[in-house]
């Protein structure tokens, strides 16, 4: 049996009320005493029961993801996570939230993260291209008590606020790994997509693909990186006269979350049969090119998991504790055609 309350008061010789005060860090309490529980914590053991507590004391975690406005199927798979994590953390005093309330303007996300303070949230998920301005937001956002982790874009260990996402150089790396083994020793170009580089997951993903590119398939040339900010038609005009430009493009590596808009312009204007195409994320979109074969590998990463882990460790750090480094850790999926289920 998992010690009790009552154990540890009679362990550190207290009464409950003491304990109580102790775990909760109320004032009031002699350090001689607080040490004596800790102590007898260490001795017997001792496993505070969070969830248990926040019931009996009607306290409620409050979270919320914070996602852009727009966006496309890949921002609706994320919001459906959402929604159904809502349900399962409902039972664990967690209620979840989620506002698709930032648009493509620093100065406006700026605003929306300064409104927020410790009175209305505990913690918040941001998935939001970073800029100094944001950066900067979100540090005060923290100095006022609310808790965050970036997602998606973003890197660990850069900031004092957690990261929830997978390595974005080593997915893009993976991907230039993946396009110099398929396309061989054929000598050519290859397109480079994204929605905005202003995203730091492209940007680290654009610094791993060309890293191996570069070192290791001198046949192949990265062409710089062209942006769709997330408009159909420009994702076609700039498609197409790259394909005007260039007479010799072999590959294509999409390396935005919003895949769709972009392949189906390669698909429309180009032979993709005689392409090497790459993207990220798996939506009804990619897996329709994978299997119609217009895509040759999606790198993906778990929505549900990114969720899931997400909100776990935004809870473990409004209760002060640690979360599990290894369930939290979110892994690079490589598809194809012949693994999707």
């Amino acid at each position: 049996m998992r010690p009790t309350t009552k154990d540890l008061a009679k362990a550190a010789g207290v009464s409950l009320a003491t304990v109580d005060r102790v775990l909760n860090g109320r004032p009031g309490v002699r350090r001689a005493t607080i040490e004596a529980v800790n102590e007898a914590i260490e001795k017997i053991g001792f496993v505070r029961n969070i969830s248990a507590a926040n019931l009996a004391r009607n306290r409620i975690v409050r979270l919320a993801f914070l996602l852009p406005k727009s966006g496309d199927e890949f921002l609706a798979t994320m919001i459906r996570n959402i929604v159904e994590a809502r349900s399962a953390f409902e039972t664990e005093s967690i209620y979840v939230d989620v506002r698709d309330v930032l648009e493509n303007d620093p100065h406006q996300i700026t605003s929306v993260l300064s409104a927020l303070n410790s009175d209305s949230v505990d913690g918040v998920a941001i998935m939001a291209a970073e800029s100094p301005q944001v950066r900067d937001a979100t540090m005060r956002l923290v100095e006022r008590g609310v808790h965050v982790v970036e997602l998606i874009s973003g890197q660990p260990g850069a900031h004092p606020t957690a990261f929830v996402g997978i390595d974005n150089n080593r997915a893009g790396a993976t991907a230039g790994r993946l396009m110099g083994r398929f396309l061989g020793h054929r000598t050519g170009e290859v397109l480079v997509i994204s929605e905005t580089m202003n995203a730091r997951d492209s940007i680290e993903r654009r610094l791993g693909f060309d890293e191996v590119i570069t070192n290791d398939y001198p046949n192949l040339t990265a062409l710089p990186s062209m942006e769709t900010y997330g408009d159909p038609e420009r994702a076609r005009a700039i498609v197409e006269n790259a394909y005007r430009s260039f007479d010799n493009i072999i590959g294509c590596y999409i390396l935005s979350s919003e895949a769709r808009a972009p392949l189906e312009a390669v698909a429309a204007i180009s032979n993709v049969s005689d392409q090497v195409i790459i993207a990220h994320e798996r939506t009804r979109a990619t897996e329709a090119f994978l299997r119609d074969g217009t895509l040759d590998a999606v790198i993906a990463q778990d929505p549900g998991h990114l969720v899931r882990s997400a909100v776990r460790i935004l809870r473990a750090n409004c209760e002060g504790r640690k979360t599990i480094a290894s369930q939290e850790q979110i892994r690079t999926e490589i598809l194809i055609e012949e693994n999707l289920n």
